[in-house]
């Protein structure tokens, strides 16, 4: 059942991040909106994939929120690595094919696979108990 809510909440999280990723190009498509757009997507998503994670897959309970703040950048660093994946395969997928659609398909490649790591990387370092 755990896994079948995490990928619900990766899809969840994945939509929320391309949809603010389309807003961003909305707003603006000049010099570098490629990364600007993909650094508000993964901000809107790191947030709602955090709260998802600790209440409802590693049913966590912070104590403070001190302690409420060292898992929320725990978990931010632990999704640098998966960052570096999900942003490769989007700006690769931008550059190798001719459709402005590639980004958003290299992006949910890169984040499926971002967030199968993920997963692991979160109940390793972030919720163990």
């Amino acid at each position: 059942m755990i896994a079948f809510r995490y990928i619900v909440f990766a899809i969840i999280s994945t939509i929320i991040n391309l949809f603010f990723q389309y807003l961003s190009f909305l707003i603006y498509s000049g010099s570098f909106s490629l990364y600007i757009a993909m650094f508000i997507g993964t901000i809107s998503g790191l947030v709602l994939k955090y709260v998802l994670d600790k209440k409802y897959i590693f049913f966590h309970t912070t104590k403070s929120k001190k302690d409420e703040s060292k898992k929320f950048l725990l978990y931010t660093l632990m999704s640098v690595f998966t960052t570096i994946i999900f942003w490769g395969f989007e700006i690769g997928f931008d550059f190798f094919f001719d459709n402005q659609n590639a980004k958003y398909i290299g992006a949910v490649v890169g984040l499926s696979i971002g967030y199968a790591v993920k997963y692991f990387l979160d109940k390793k370092f972030v919720f163990k108990d």
